[in-house]
């Protein structure tokens, strides 16, 4: 199961190679990812050249939200306590910045979006 549109895929692998080539870049997250009997969300903005490693802002549902890397291939393979997967919100629109929505999230210790 795939958790991006390629329309997705083809705008955060483009917010990689600018991340790759070094160059200062602050989009607005490419798709939101939750677990529907759970608290994770994941909020990405791009892929490695690889395709699997994604960046953006993670909350595990602990606490503790942060930035960096996940891989969307082992997100797939991920069910929450009572057996659902993993998925895209499909009426997510993004209204700010990653490093704004980090700045709510560490505040406040999740992603409340």
């Amino acid at each position: 199961m795939r958790l991006t549109t390629e329309e997705q895929r083809a705008q955060m692998l483009a917010n990689g190679a600018v991340r790759a080539r070094g160059e200062a870049i602050d989009p607005y997250p490419v798709i939101k990812l939750h677990t529907l009997d759970a608290g994770a969300i994941w909020l990405l903005v791009s892929l490695d050249a690889d395709g699997d490693q994604a960046y953006g802002l993670c909350d595990a549902g602990t606490g503790f939200p942060g930035l960096g890397t996940v891989s969307l291939s082992a997100l797939e393979g991920v069910h929450g306590p009572r057996g659902m997967r993993i998925v895209a919100d499909p009426h997510f629109i993004p209204r700010q910045s990653l490093s704004a929505y980090a700045v709510e999230a560490l505040r406040d210790g999740s992603i409340n979006d």
